[in-house]
């Protein structure tokens, strides 16, 4: 589902913020899937008339943290491509994408709990609810191979209002609408 979870965090980033004019996207390059999120995320945007996206990469945590906010110039937003090491130091993603005082969406709604702008992906806690599923199936005997592999089916639209006042954003009733959850 990573092409059009990709996919519909730019729409929503271009719905909320129609002025955008180019995006940049930030990206693990050690990650599995980045090269293909990547990828999904650039022809996204230029569907949506934003042109090539930037990349901005971090592998590691030191990589991250030597990250600046001047990396983001040029940007009108910032999309957080899914990865563990950028979930891990969210707090810090965070931190460097507000210093920024740009628009981004990120993959996971705990980066939005921890001061993020928005956003739109699978539900964790739920994804591990029914991994338990799985594990039940396995201790009662089924073989791993044999289980079929399940799509996440509950998704979160989440935007923090607090960090739109502190970024000097203005988020739309459309968007406000949409989401899941609006947080304060």
């Amino acid at each position: 589902m990573h092409a059009e979870l990709n996919a519909k965090r730019v729409e929503l980033l271009r719905t909320a913020f129609p002025q955008i004019t180019a995006v940049t996207a930030l990206v693990n390059p050690a990650g599995p899937s980045s090269k293909f999120s990547f990828a999904q995320i650039d022809t996204a945007a230029r569907l949506l008339g934003l042109g090539n996206v930037h990349r901005v990469e971090a592998e590691n945590l030191a990589a991250l943290r030597a990250l600046g906010p001047a990396i983001f110039s040029g940007a009108g937003a910032v999309v957080i491509v899914p990865a563990g090491l950028f979930y891990h130091y969210r707090r810090d993603v965070v931190a460097l994408i507000n210093a920024a005082r740009l628009p981004a969406i990120y993959p996971e709604r705990e980066y939005v709990d921890d001061g993020g702008l928005m956003a739109y992906g699978a539900n964790v806690p739920d994804n591990f609810r029914r991994a338990a599923d799985y594990v039940d199936r396995i201790l009662k005997g089924a073989k791993p191979g044999d289980l079929p592999i399940r799509e996440p089916v509950k998704f979160d639209f989440v935007v923090n209002l607090k960090t739109a006042k502190a970024l000097g954003l203005t988020i739309p009733p459309l968007i406000l609408d949409r989401a899941d959850e609006v947080i304060e």
